[in-house]
């Protein structure tokens, strides 16, 4: 069934002006903004002791995400893939769920459970490690929030690449780490590299969760994505403004690693 061309173009029109309003404006009223004082002044923005403290935590907090998610992502998704068991789908359906749950339910979950009254309070009563309002209740609430992402891509190209590799390296004597190491491992690179590099986005950008699980204290607990609402809030709207700046700065890098990315996976699936 062809389309007529006013029907074509009016299709066209809307997704244009669909785009324009919801993300071309007002990303171009942030930069005009941000740059409105000169260029001197972002970075007397950028450069105060709270930004960098904030940004010194969101790269901690990056840090230690992105090896938690590679450590526990691969091998479920292996599990996954590779292994038929009872109760399979509802734990695809738990791996999901994170795209599903605001993240403020699961910040106020996570101080149900690790707060100082919840479920598991006697970590800090009893040993003084503390959890809720602190890094590793900000880490918690982004390892949930990433969940899925390096699941979710490298699943799918075990499913492609299959297990005539590692069943003839099996065959030959390869023990299990040197088949994961020389063969799974490479299968699943570009697909494992993905999920990082929307790890790294996400966690950079989490506000929700981390707002409810952080005591919100500048040079402690204070994230860039709370910095900019804390910066909003008081009034300093061009602070603010320059910080979203830089995590827009940010985005496109990923955002440029994305479509890198995604070029080089489909290079390789058609090399293979």
């Amino acid at each position: 069934m062809k389309t007529s061309p006013k029907v074509r173009y009016l299709l066209r029109f809307l997704a244009l002006g669909y785009v324009l309003v919801l993300l071309i404006i007002p990303v171009g009223l942030i930069l005009w903004r941000t740059f409105a004082p000169g260029l001197g002044q972002f970075f007397d923005w950028i450069s105060t002791p709270a930004a960098i403290s904030a940004l010194n935590l969101s790269v901690l907090v990056v840090a230690i995400v992105v090896p938690l998610n590679v450590i526990f992502g691969v091998p479920t998704a292996l599990m996954l893939a590779r292994n038929r068991f009872r109760g399979k789908g509802i734990l695809q359906a738990i791996i999901d769920l994170p795209f599903a749950v605001s993240p403020v339910v699961v910040g106020v979950a996570l101080i149900v459970l690790w707060g100082s009254a919840g479920l598991l309070g006697f970590v800090e009563k009893d040993f003084g490690f503390k959890i809720i309002f602190g890094l590793p209740g900000i880490v918690l609430a982004s390892v949930f929030a990433t969940l899925p992402f390096v699941i979710r891509e490298v699943e799918p190209v075990l499913h492609e690449i299959g297990t005539d590799q590692e069943q003839a390296a099996a065959t030959l004597g390869s023990g299990w780490w040197q088949t994961f190491w020389r063969i799974t491992l490479p299968s699943i690179r570009w697909g494992l590299t993905y999920g990082i590099v929307l790890t790294v986005a996400r966690t950079l950008g989490e506000y929700g969760a981390v707002l409810i699980v952080s005591s919100n204290l500048p040079g402690e607990s204070q994230t860039l994505t709370l910095l900019v609402a804390d910066r909003y809030n008081r009034g300093t709207e061009y602070g603010a403004y320059a910080l979203s700046t830089l995590l827009m700065a940010v985005s496109v890098v990923v955002l440029v690693v994305q479509v890198i990315l995604d070029a080089r996976r489909a290079r390789a699936a058609k090399q293979a």
